[in-house]
Order: C-alpha cells, then structure tokens, then sequence
C-alpha cells in the first residue's frame, strides 16, 4: 500500500477506505494518494479537489 493512512487491505485483497479525504497541508499523504492514484491496476481511484469554506 502507497498509502497506508488512506487505504488497507483484508485479507482477501479487498481494498478498504480508511478516508475519504486528506487535507492538503499532509503532503507526504497527497502524494501518496496521487501515487496510488497512478498505480491502482483497476483504476478505482479518483482524486477531486474539494473547496475550502
């Protein structure tokens, strides 16, 4: 896993959703979500930005 805050896995491979958001200040975390983004073979995974209030 690229992002392991964001993302896990059960034990039948199943990917699991820890969070559905990151803020933009963690940006170790952005990256790897952009990261997994890249990478995930059933391109599950899409990024949007939300507005800030």
């Amino acid at each position: 896993m690229l992002a392991p805050g964001v993302f896990d896995q059960d034990d039948d491979g199943v990917v699991l959703l820890l969070r559905d958001t990151v803020d933009d200040g963690d940006e170790a975390s952005v990256a790897a979500v952009r990261s997994s983004a890249n990478v995930c073979p059933a391109a599950a995974i899409r990024l949007s930005a939300t507005p800030k209030a």
